[in-house]
């Protein structure tokens, strides 16, 4: 049974705008790295608009997922992609970020869904029935399309925070701890783009990095 420790006790919310047996798949990009937001995505998919080729969006390639990418936003019900920022996964911790992403990202979908599969053994604190399924980016198309929302969107950012500091190659290692950033971090100390609470990031400041 998985745990509900982060869950608030699920119970169906009847508004008028519910429409019985929609399913929302959930998922999040960005727990691992040192830098960046956290990034979750909810989505309810169209059974009379599939998508092919969805799983989970690690064994996908970039030009695949990014396909992929515009044809879930195209097809799909409906779908919200959320963030936690690094200020919240710093004050909160990183699990408690990633469950208020996943909070934002199911809250803020246009339409209610009437039950929420969540990848992963945690649940966000939600109003709605819930189900969190050990590697569900795998085995359900929603999470799977939620996953490679996340995933391709948290990329996106990682372009963007390339951009702004590019001597540490955020658009290569995406924020992980790779030889790379570790050397850049020694080099260069820390940006205000990296989590302060993250072992190597309090090591750079330690030792005279700066943000």
């Amino acid at each position: 049974m998985p745990s509900r420790k982060f869950s608030a006790k699920p119970e169906q919310i009847t508004l008028s705008f519910d429409t019985p047996g929609l399913l929302a798949g959930v998922d999040e990009a960005g727990r691992g790295p040192l830098a960046g937001p956290v990034v979750a995505a909810a989505v309810i998919l169209d059974d009379l608009h599939p998508i092919e080729g969805l799983a989970d969006s690690k064994v996908l390639s970039a030009k695949r997922r990014e396909r992929l990418f515009d044809e879930i936003r195209a097809k799909a019900l409906c779908f919200k992609i959320a963030e936690a920022s690094v200020e919240e996964i710093d004050s909160l911790n990183i699990l408690h970020a990633t469950m208020l992403a996943m909070k934002r990202a199911v809250e803020g979908l246009r339409l209610l869904p009437h039950r929420v599969l969540v990848d992963g053994n945690r649940l966000p604190a939600i109003r709605v029935p819930a189900e969190a399924i050990v590697k569900g980016d795998a085995k359900v198309p929603a999470i799977s399309a939620a996953s490679i929302l996340a995933k391709v969107h948290r990329d996106h950012l990682c372009a963007e925070m390339h951009r702004a500091y590019p001597a540490y190659g955020f658009a290569g290692h995406k924020g992980y701890p790779t030889p790379e950033h570790l050397a850049a971090l020694r080099a260069h100390g820390a940006t205000p783009l990296h989590r302060q609470s993250f072992g190597p990031v309090r090591e750079a400041l330690a030792t005279g990095g700066h943000l």
